[in-house]
């Protein structure tokens, strides 16, 4: 069985509809974040926390601290 042309100009139509419909459907684009604004910043004090490193021992902010303060790097790890 062959189609006749008007089918496949028909058949054209809604593939060029189809192609046209998908063009214009544009992805939202991502929103921007300023991470220079994530987290405490440098100087900025921080709250007391206590926090299971590593090892499952609990370390707190004054565990932690020396005499000129401290430095406190927050990594993730592969099996979170």
């Amino acid at each position: 069985m062959t189609a006749s042309p008007r089918t496949l100009a028909a058949l054209a139509v809604l593939v060029a509809l189809a192609a046209t419909a998908a063009a214009d459907q544009t992805t939202p684009s991502p929103i921007r974040i300023d991470v220079a604004k994530l987290g405490p910043q440098v100087g900025q004090r921080v709250p007391d926390f206590s926090l299971k490193d590593q090892n499952g021992t609990t370390r707190t902010l004054r565990s932690i601290m020396g005499p000129r303060g401290a430095v406190v790097v927050f990594i993730r790890s592969a099996d979170w």
